[in-house]
């Protein structure tokens, strides 16, 4: 459920926003050297983060050695950064989460 909540928040959004479009971010964001880069690269892998680490923490549901559970978190992820859709599909897939996490909690202590 939390995966399908941080989906939703604004920051998720920010995220994405500039891992959808890197050029731009290295564009606005360059400095020259190798400090500048140093920099760049942190910051630009920090907003890669933002936007998916909870879909990293999915693996430990799922099994870290799982090849399925990888590539299907994989292709999420990548339809997410690339298709035209991806942020809509991001938020319909958040929507699907919550209510996966909220089945899985009335079946454990309901039924």
């Amino acid at each position: 459920m939390a995966a399908g909540v941080y989906q939703l928040t604004p920051w998720k959004r920010t995220c994405l926003v500039h891992c959808r479009n890197p050029l731009h971010f290295f564009a606005t964001h360059w400095r020259p050297g190798r400090a500048g880069a140093l920099r760049l690269g942190w910051h630009h892998g920090l907003y890669c983060l933002g936007c998916c680490w909870v879909l990293m923490g999915l693996l430990f549901v799922g099994g870290v050695m799982n090849l399925v559970w990888i590539a299907a978190i994989t292709l999420f992820v990548l339809a997410e950064k690339l298709l035209p859709a991806g942020v809509g599909g991001g938020r319909l897939a958040g929507l699907g989460l919550i209510a996966t996490g909220l089945v899985s909690f009335l079946r454990a202590y309901y039924w």
